[in-house]
């Protein structure tokens, strides 16, 4: 039987796109491998591997063995399901996704539906049969990206309205602070090329929300970003919603400092936080 529980979370969920990067190697604690190390100081993870290429049940296994019970993985569901099918047709590739990541399937948050631009108003019945297809109790947060669902129009109430049905959270992807930098690097260029450029619509529902932020290169430049956020975050903590927050950089070699400012901004107003175990000293630089 395939299922999942809801991370047993003190407060809320702090994560990054990956598990891993060379830049990394000095700030995280020790540990046998890349995600055990990573899942020492992170609650969750994007799962965006899974948006590219299915592992399999062994490399499944292999990663439930380095994480903890209370971690959880918010895997993308294949690019062939949402962007090359559109929802449609795509049954038996969904019963093969879900078979393959059962080793997990203690350690599952909301799977991530994220959603091409070419995924506009007259596909939502193919949004509303994929998700009630969904066997019970998985659950995912579904991301849009066309104008449409931003325009607080028709087709955006008609997303709302839906998601509200299913008590399904829609996923906030901030991208502000990002195209509020001067591309001069290439990672930053390439960055603002591919993610998309919308407003900020929140949807209110009992399930936990979920918070994408691709920051300014710069990384105080994102105080005045984060901050707003920290507020916000904060009081679904307080209400006891256990959100999902995900920190994303130009260059995921800056995600851990994002994720360092971030949490600390949080804590100021919910001094209750642990604090993250990450090492923010420079490495020192021997004399020979």
């Amino acid at each position: 039987m395939f299922w999942f529980t809801l991370c047993a979370m003190t407060h809320y969920a702090l994560g990054c796109p990956q598990w891993q990067d060379p830049s990394w190697n000095t700030l995280l604690p020790p540990g046998a491998t890349p995600l055990a190390r990573y899942s020492r100081v992170f609650g969750c993870v994007e799962g965006n591997t899974t948006f590219y290429a299915t592992p399999t049940r062994e490399q499944c296994a292999q990663w439930r063995s380095q994480v903890p019970d209370d971690f959880r993985f918010l895997f993308k569901f294949p690019r062939e399901i949402s962007h090359d099918r559109l929802l449609t047709g795509s049954e038996t590739a969904v019963r093969e996704f879900l078979a393959t990541l059962e080793p997990l399937a203690d350690v599952l948050g909301p799977f991530l539906l994220q959603l091409p631009p070419n995924f506009g108003p007259e596909q939502l019945d193919n949004l509303w049969r994929f998700v009630d297809a969904l066997p019970a109790p998985l659950t995912c947060a579904v991301e849009v990206r066309h104008p449409a669902f931003f325009e607080k129009g028709d087709a955006e109430k008609a997303l709302n309205r839906g998601l509200r049905e299913r008590n399904l959270a829609r996923v906030c992807f901030d991208t502000r602070a990002l195209f509020t930098a001067t591309p001069e690097s290439e990672a930053t260029w390439e960055a603002q090329s591919r993610k998309p450029r919308l407003p900020i619509h929140l949807l209110p529902v009992d399930a936990p929300p979920v918070v994408r932020y691709i920051g300014h290169p710069d990384l105080e430049s994102n105080r005045p970003f984060l901050a707003p956020w920290a507020e916000r975050v904060s009081e679904w903590i307080a209400e006891g919603r256990h959100p999902y927050i995900f920190m994303h950089m130009p260059d995921n070699g800056d995600a851990l400092a994002l994720a360092a400012l971030w949490h600390e901004l949080l804590g100021e107003r919910v001094p209750e936080l642990a604090d993250l175990a990450i090492n923010t000293e420079p490495p020192q630089i021997g004399l020979f």
